[in-house]
């Protein structure tokens, strides 16, 4: 590793290591929230009647709910571990398993899986975080699987670390 390189051993050093789970609670009111911020008209969301009619028994919140659940924890574990003066979102990979309900409690883990560096002509060096993050239900029951990429890079004329 070189004497510049953006990689630092603390960040290193979180390689494989799971994230303590962050709990949350899922209420009506938050998938209320999200599904109106995402401008989402799907019945199965919002609407009682029908969504009780569904194979669901209830509203469910949309696949993509959980991102918004687990992602103060993302931040928190990337960001305070990254010394660069920009962070942009790379990639984004769902898999979905069990819908979520109101009522649900999940259980978020993170895992930084993979760090690497790369030299950018234009920007200068960068460097890409993978993050897996795991979502559970209060049965233990795997809800959701994410794969997301962190690029972080220097801003020139600022240091860090």
């Amino acid at each position: 590793m070189s004497e510049d390189s953006l990689i630092t051993e603390e960040l290193r050093s979180k390689i494989g290591k799971e994230s303590t789970p962050k709990v949350y609670e899922i209420e009506k009111g938050m998938i209320r929230r999200f599904v109106l911020a995402i401008d989402d008209p799907n019945p199965l969301w919002q609407d009682e009647g029908y969504a009780g009619k569904s194979r669901y028994g209830g509203i469910i919140a949309p696949p993509t709910f959980v991102l918004a659940i687990g992602f103060d924890e993302l931040q928190r574990q990337v960001l305070e571990s990254i010394p660069y003066g920009g962070i942009l979102h790379g990639s984004t990979e769902l898999e979905c398993y069990q819908p979520v309900r109101a009522g649900d409690i999940i259980s978020v883990t993170t895992k930084i899986t993979n760090i690497r560096e790369r030299q950018d002509r234009r920007v200068g060096r960068r460097v890409f975080v993978v993050i897996d993050v795991t979502y559970k239900n209060q049965r233990q029951e795997l809800v959701a699987k994410c794969q997301q990429m962190i690029i972080g890079h220097r801003v020139e004329g600022k240091r860090y670390g």
